[in-house]
C-alpha cells in the first residue's frame, strides 16, 4: 500500500511538471493586434499580461504531496517458535519504535531527494530561474525587458507581468510571439507561418482553453486550488511597491484582431471579415476568454 502511494505521488509530481513545461508562459488579460500587408510587411502588438505559470501557482504545487505524519502504532508481538501472540515486553516495544524511527528517516530523506530533483527539473524548464527564489520574478522581468520589442515590463506579483510589446518587419521568415531567452518550451501566443504559395497561416494556440490547448484547464484548476499569496508589485529596475492582490487562475481574457489588405482565404471568427472604413483593409476579431474552446486561426493570401 505504501509503495502504491509513493508511486502515485511520484507520478503526480511528474505530471504537474509536464503541465508546467507545456504551458510555462500563458496570456492573462490582454489586447493584441496584427497588421498584415499584401507586400509581406507586418506589425504585431501585444499589450497586457504574461503569466509565468510556475510563479503563479508556486513551485511547491508541482511537487509530490508532503508525507503525512504517521504516529507510531504498536504491532502485535509473536513468539517465533509457536507463532502465538503475547503481550509485548518493554524491550520489544522499544525495538518496534526504533524500526519505525528508521523508516520515518528514510521516507523523509527520499522525499527531500525527490523534491530536490523536481526543483532541478523546474529550474531547467525556466532557463535557470528558481521559482522558490524571492528574486525569481525580478529575474524573469529583467530577462524579458532586455529583449528587442518590449517597451515596458512590470511585475504585478503572483507570476503576472504587464508587458507592452511591438514587432515590425517583413515576413520572409516565420514569426512567433513570445520567444523568451533560455526558455526551451513556450507555447506560442501568436504564430505567423509563411507558405510557399504566398499565403500566411495565422495561429494563436495559447488564446484558447480547450481544443488547441487541452492542458490549460487542468493547469488553471491547479493554480486555482493552490491559490496565490500576496506579492509586491515591482517594476524592472525599481524597488518593490505596494502589495498586489492574490492571483487567480491563469485564464486568457482579451481580444485578438487581424487587419489585412490580403485575401482572407479562411478564418474561424464568429462574424467573418469586416471591412475597415479606410485603407482598403479587412478586419478579423476574436474575443478570448474562458469559453474560447477553439484557438483563433486564419489563412491569408499575400502578393507572392
Amino acid at each position: 500500500m505504501k509503495s502504491n502511494r509513493r508511486i502515485a505521488a511520484v507520478f503526480g509530481a511528474a505530471t504537474a511538471l509536464l503541465l508546467l513545461a507545456g504551458c510555462m508562459v500563458l496570456p492573462g488579460k490582454f489586447a493584441s493586434d496584427l497588421l498584415l500587408r499584401r507586400d509581406g510587411t507586418f506589425t504585431f502588438h501585444y499589450k497586457g499580461e504574461i503569466i509565468l505559470a510556475a510563479l503563479a501557482q508556486g513551485s511547491k504545487s508541482a511537487r509530490a504531496e508532503a508525507i503525512p505524519a504517521e504516529p507510531f502504532e504498536q504491532q502485535p508481538c509473536t513468539d517465533p517458535r509457536t507463532d502465538e501472540t503475547h503481550d509485548c515486553t518493554a524491550a520489544e516495544i522499544e525495538q518496534q519504535r526504533a524500526k519505525w524511527n528508521d523508516e520515518q528517516k528514510e521516507r523523509k530523506a527520499a522525499k527531500a531527494n525527490e523534491d530536490a530533483q523536481n526543483r532541478k527539473m523546474m529550474q531547467a524548464f525556466m532557463g535557470g530561474i528558481d521559482p522558490d527564489d524571492p528574486k525569481a520574478a525580478a529575474a524573469f522581468a529583467q530577462r524579458l525587458a532586455r529583449q528587442e520589442g518590449y517597451a515596458s515590463v512590470v511585475s504585478k506579483g503572483g507570476g503576472k507581468f504587464e508587458v507592452d510589446y511591438t514587432a515590425s518587419g517583413r515576413l520572409d521568415h516565420d514569426f512567433t510571439f513570445p520567444t523568451i531567452e533560455r526558455l526551451p518550451m513556450v507555447m506560442p501566443f501568436v504564430s505567423l507561418i509563411r507558405r510557399a504559395d504566398g499565403s500566411v497561416r495565422v495561429d494563436a494556440p495559447a488564446f484558447s482553453t480547450a481544443a488547441a490547448n487541452p492542458v490549460m484547464p487542468g493547469l488553471g484548476a491547479m493554480a486555482g486550488a493552490m491559490g496565490a499569496g500576496e506579492t509586491g508589485e515591482m517594476k524592472v529596475g525599481a524597488k518593490p511597491g505596494a502589495k498586489a492582490g492574490a492571483a487567480g487562475p491563469p485564464i486568457a481574457d482579451g481580444t485578438f484582431t487581424v487587419r489585412t489588405d490580403g485575401q482572407i482565404l479562411a478564418n474561424n471568427t464568429d462574424e467573418g471579415p469586416q471591412a475597415e472604413s479606410a485603407g482598403g483593409l479587412s478586419r478579423l476579431d476574436w474575443k478570448v476568454d474562458a469559453r474560447t474552446a477553439t484557438a483563433p486561426t486564419a489563412l491569408i493570401k499575400l502578393a507572392k
